[in-house]
Parts: C-alpha cells; sequence; structure tokens
C-alpha cells in the first residue's frame, strides 16, 4: 500500500502540486488590495444609481464572492441581495435591479444566459471577468466591467471577485466605504499564513494538523447562519475542487429542524465522517447553545467533531481567517490524496459534453 506524503518534504509537494495552487493561496491576501483598485475603475456613470434590489449572477468559484458580500452585509442592505446560480433570474428583477454578472472565464453558458435575461429587462449590469464572451458582450452593448486578471481557477481568484463588488456598492453608496477594513484584513491574513506554510513543521501548523485530522473521512461542515453560512459553503467547496473529496456543509438553525435527525443510523458509515464545526464570538446566543448542545449528539453517535473559531478584530477578517485556513486545509489534503489540487478534470468532461 503507497504511504501517504510527507508533509514536511517540500520538493514532493511541489512534485505533487503541478500547477501552483499553493502559491496562489499563499498570495491570496494581496488579492483583496489589488481588487480594492480594481472597484476602483470601473466607470459607473449615474453614481446616483439605488435599486430596488441587487443579485449576482454566477456559478462556482465566481459566485462565492457574492455569497460572501450577501453574508457579511446581510444586517447592513436595505434591498434585497440574491446570489443566482441559474440559467434564468427571477421575475422580479427588472430595471430598478442591479445586476452583477460574474464568470470568470467569461464563457460560463448558465451566467451568459442570465446576462441575456438581465439586458432584455434593462437591468444596470456590471460585469466581473476575465474575459471571454461575457467580455465581448459588455463591450458591444456598453456595460461596465472588473476586468481581473487571467490565469487563475475561478476559485483561487476569490478576491478579484469579492472585494471590486463590495468597492462599487460603496461607490454608489448602497453600503459604507469597506476600503480601511478591508486593508487591515489583508495586513491580517499576511501575518497569519505563515502559521500554514510548506515549512512550518507540523505539530507548529494547523493546517496540516486539520488535513491529517480529515484524511480518508468525509467532512461535514457546520456553522452559523448570520455571517458564516458563505464560509462554510467554501470550505466544502474548496474540499471538493482541490482535495478531490466529498463534502457536505449546513448551518445553524435550519438543519436542526430535519437533517440532526439523520444522525442516528450510522453503523455502517460513523467510521468515515467528521464534522468541522465553524465558530464565530459573534454568533447568536441560541445558535451557541444549540451548537454546544448538537456537538454533545453527534459525539454520542461516536462521529468526531472538530471546533474552528474565528479569529480577528473584525467581522471581515474573522471570516476571511476561517476561509484562508480551509483553503491551506485543502491544499495539503490534497497532498495527502496524492492528487494536484488545481485541475478539476470531471467539470471539464461534463462541459465537453455539454457542447457535444
Amino acid at each position: 500500500m503507497t504511504s501517504k506524503p510527507d508533509l514536511a518534504d517540500i520538493q514532493e509537494i511541489n512534485e505533487i502540486d503541478q500547477q501552483g495552487m499553493y502559491g496562489r493561496i499563499y498570495n491570496f491576501p494581496q488579492q483583496l488590495i489589488e481588487g480594492i483598485n480594481l472597484g476602483q475603475k470601473v466607470y459607473l456613470g449615474n453614481s446616483k444609481f439605488y435599486p430596488t434590489n441587487i443579485a449576482l449572477a454566477g456559478m462556482g468559484g465566481s459566485a462565492i464572492g457574492g455569497d460572501l458580500i450577501r453574508s457579511y452585509l446581510t444586517f447592513e442592505l436595505k434591498v434585497p441581495f440574491l446570489v443566482c446560480r441559474n440559467y434564468l433570474l427571477p421575475e422580479f428583477i427588472d430595471n430598478r435591479s442591479l445586476v452583477f454578472v460574474s464568470s470568470y472565464s467569461g464563457n460560463t453558458e448558465e451566467t451568459l444566459s442570465a446576462y441575456k435575461q438581465a439586458r432584455s429587462k434593462k437591468a444596470r449590469i456590471i460585469a466581473v471577468t476575465s474575459g471571454g464572451k461575457l467580455l465581448e458582450k459588455c463591450r458591444k452593448d456598453g456595460f461596465p466591467f472588473v476586468a481581473i486578471p487571467e490565469g487563475f481557477s475561478p476559485r483561487a481568484a476569490l478576491g478579484y471577485s469579492f472585494t471590486p463588488i463590495l468597492v462599487i456598492l460603496s461607490r454608489l453608496k448602497i453600503i459604507a466605504d469597506r476600503k480601511e477594513e478591508i486593508v487591515k484584513t489583508s495586513s491580517y491574513l499576511e501575518r497569519k499564513r505563515d502559521e500554514y506554510i510548506l515549512g512550518k513543521k507540523l505539530e507548529q501548523n494547523p493546517a496540516k494538523s486539520l488535513a491529517l485530522k480529515l484524511h480518508n473521512k468525509i467532512p461535514i461542515i457546520y456553522s452559523s447562519v448570520d455571517y458564516f453560512d458563505a464560509v462554510g459553503y467554501r470550505w466544502k467547496g474548496q474540499f471538493c475542487e482541490n482535495s478531490k473529496v466529498l463534502a457536505f456543509n449546513n448551518y445553524f438553525p435550519e438543519f436542526n429542524h430535519n437533517e440532526l435527525v439523520g444522525w442516528k443510523v450510522l453503523e455502517h458509515i460513523r467510521e468515515k465522517l467528521i464534522v468541522v464545526l465553524l465558530k464565530d464570538k459573534e454568533d447568536h446566543p441560541r445558535i451557541k447553545r444549540r451548537m454546544k448542545i448538537v456537538k454533545n449528539i453527534i459525539e454520542k453517535e461516536k462521529v468526531e467533531v472538530l471546533e474552528i473559531k474565528s479569529q480577528g478584530q473584525n467581522l471581515l477578517s474573522r471570516m476571511f481567517y476561517l476561509i484562508q485556513l480551509g483553503d491551506f486545509v485543502s491544499f495539503y489534503l490534497a497532498i495527502l490524496n496524492r492528487i494536484d489540487p488545481t485541475p478539476v478534470k470531471v467539470i471539464d468532461y461534463l462541459k465537453t459534453r455539454l457542447t457535444a
């Protein structure tokens, strides 16, 4: 039986990580800063426009930035914010709507369909893309766009799909300016990432240690709904795409009313399961109580529960602390699985079959 890679062997890790996902994750904090400049460059025309609703159309890694913005601003936005992962937009989208159309490649068929519909509804459109058909259409139709750098996997370009939208929302006077908070978050992440670097020994590296605990397990990620539902979803997506493992997520309090019952009959699968509980100091007091009770329920079923607490001075830094940690964990888990974290061959295959 082939032994798992040594997480202290940098040469072996680099041989597995052939397309450089580690560098993308390591350099993520700089994306947040560069994203400020990208958001400032976009020509917005009539900055007095105030929408009755906001939607972000996108798929996969191109949509997660929208999820995080929705969560981050959940108790600040005065209008609804919807993330639409589909070919179609809701009927309420009209000429008073602000629609961000996010496709890293610019060729995502669901997102291009949503763009066409938003255009027909005369919504105010702002695209986020590195090129492709979406960029061509925006130039032809006269819609503003955020031109993000090429050469990334969509999931590895989160800073470019998150920060510019936040900046644009502040320029439109929909939210307060966030530049200072973004800068502080970037600086904080730069300091924290030293704990996760390749050269850091296992016993001093939380990301490596957590990856080892998750190896050969099916992670189930639970979080509160208020600000961290999208963070939990990001963890799930990174495990699936980077680590090439099945993972699942849900959030408090909703899953306490249905999924919790499913933890009873586990004889044949409990040894393959592990729960990651993402916690924050500002979780609702009743959710904190629920987390404690649910942890005991799951542990009685002989399934391990790992508690991960957010860190940071402000909400944004606490959200991205967990995101950065999860990204590094997903990388090291890919290494333990002896698989390059960057390629997503089955998704490429699906897209090829769809165009056949």
